[in-house]
């Protein structure tokens, strides 16, 4: 049986440009089975669920439920829950992490401060503090959104898991199904998809290290989607895998086509032409979905400005 997974990696769909974009993921952990629209449809109260959904709205705050791999026990009642809250744009780049008996309490975040990258209403409301362990690895596994996070995502948490691999969570959804198994690496925020045991185990050794692999990723989610082609084409152009050196600082344009400047933490900058296209041919865009062209973006240019170009811009 075919599934939107497979054909996507038949056809061989380019994957940067296509992570979620959060400039901060709040992550809530919450055992036991997912619905579809998990914040609201899981053992987790969903009037809180609906009111983290209104409050995270507009503020680059992307809300999500997390649990421990391997079999889920229906549990209506928790105990204590982790709680994460990551910033993902370079030069603020922080995890925090705190334990809530109470998750009422999560009402009391300002979303807009975090957003922002200001930590001080996490660790103020749910006494966090920062996250001194390893990487967070999130593998999207939620079967009811699409049965390939199920088949591609269950397993390799698990497998993760069982070889002691530490930081390893599920998490409900990361978008982009047919690029299974998807996943999210905190603190940083690069996304990565069609991901396997030994290339993830890379992907977080390069993390502690404070470097990015770009082999299988979509990108990282501080960015709109053209900064995130953009970003990974200079990565590759530059030779450069620091995880904090390069900066999306300007957009212009709009679809099909933009242009984008990335900044070098030591003062070049490229200028990379991304246009928008359409996969073709058409396929599913998740398993049980119509046939559709879903966009792809394509990096057509890098080039490096001169110092002088550089100059004029920040003159503008």
């Amino acid at each position: 049986m075919s599934t939107c997974a497979k054909v996507s990696r038949d056809l061989e769909e380019p994957l940067a440009g296509t992570a979620a974009t959060a400039r901060t993921w709040l992550l809530v952990e919450q055992p036991g089975p997912w619905g579809a629209k998990a914040l609201t449809s899981s053992h987790l109260d969903p009037a809180l669920g609906r009111a983290l959904e209104r409050a995270a709205e507009g503020t680059g705050v992307r809300v999500a439920l997390i649990r421990r791999p391997g079999r889920h026990a229906d549990c209506h009642t928790v105990a204590e829950r982790r709680v994460y809250a990551a910033h993902t744009t370079p030069g603020n780049v922080w995890l925090h992490k705190a334990i809530t008996s109470n998750p009422e309490r999560l009402l009391e975040l300002d979303f807009t401060e975090l957003g922002e990258g200001l930590p001080g209403t996490f660790d103020m409301a749910l006494d966090g503090a920062p996250h001194t362990g390893d990487p967070l690895a999130l593998v999207c596994t939620n079967g009811k959104r699409d049965r390939c996070c199920a088949l591609l995502g269950r397993p390799l948490a698990a497998e993760l898991a069982a070889s002691g691999v530490d930081g390893i969570w599920e998490v409900t959804h990361l978008g982009g199904h047919r690029f299974s198994p998807t996943l999210l690496v905190l603190p940083f925020g690069y996304a990565y998809g069609r991901a396997e045991a030994h290339a993830v185990k890379e992907i977080l050794q390069g993390v502690r290290e404070g470097r990015v692999v770009t082999e299988g990723c979509r990108g990282s989610s501080a960015w709109e989607r053209p900064g995130q082609a953009a970003e990974l084409a200079v990565r590759t152009a530059a030779h450069e895998d620091a995880a904090g050196a390069l900066s999306v600082v300007r957009t212009e344009g709009s679809a099909p086509r933009w242009e984008v400047t990335v900044a070098h933490t030591d003062g070049r900058h490229w200028l990379v032409t991304v246009a928008q296209g359409a996969a073709l041919p058409p396929r599913p865009e998740s398993c049980g979905s119509a046939l559709g062209s879903p966009a792809r973006m394509d990096v057509m240019a890098v080039r490096e400005l001169s110092r002088t170009a550089v100059a004029h811009l920040a003159g503008h």
